[in-house]
């Protein structure tokens, strides 16, 4: 039994919801899981292996994950890590890998980081979930990436069954 720490940092939800996804595939394959937002983080130094998701708000990351991980490479590079990432953009089959993300890959320019574990998944789009600003930068957003512009709009992009396969990737790490 591995002990596997599962950071989240979330806007509107959809990466909590992968992350307890995630918590429960690898309880359910025998590991001890614990989540924590990442503002109210435990000790790390515990944990066999610490997994970080974080979603993308105005085409960013929150700067509070590039603080955390500057705060705590050291112990991060000593475990068995991984990063995923949540974006609309992910919902395009030409942007869904760690690979040809944009937003993965500009993660990957700013730390020096380096998990061993690397996905990405698609978000949850649902603009009646949104504030006005947020609702309309989002429905821009869509509108030049020929997305969905309904402002009733509701769709989950995530894959879940590539969550449930990163999920065996970390605990065969």
């Amino acid at each position: 039994m591995k002990k596997i720490l599962i950071i989240f940092s979330s806007v509107h939800g959809q990466t909590r919801k992968i992350t307890n996804q995630l918590a429960q595939q690898l309880k359910e394959l025998g590991n001890s899981v614990v989540i924590a937002d990442i503002k109210a983080v435990p000790a790390m130094e515990s944990f066999d292996k610490i997994i970080i998701g974080a979603s993308i708000r105005h085409g960013k990351h929150n700067p509070a994950l590039y603080e955390f991980i500057q705060k705590h490479q050291q112990i991060l590079t000593q475990k068995v890590s991984g990063f995923f990432s949540v974006s609309l953009v992910a919902r395009k089959p030409e942007k869904n890998t760690p690979e040809t993300n944009p937003y993965m890959q500009a993660f990957l320019s700013k730390t020096t980081w380096r998990p061993k574990l690397l996905q990405v998944f698609g978000g949850n789009l649902n603009y009646q979930g949104y504030n006005a600003l947020d609702r309309n930068i989002i429905r821009f957003i869509m509108w030049l990436t020929k997305g969905p512009t309904d402002p009733v709009t509701n769709v989950e992009y995530t894959d879940w069954q590539k969550v449930n396969d990163f999920g065996q990737q970390i605990h065969q790490a």
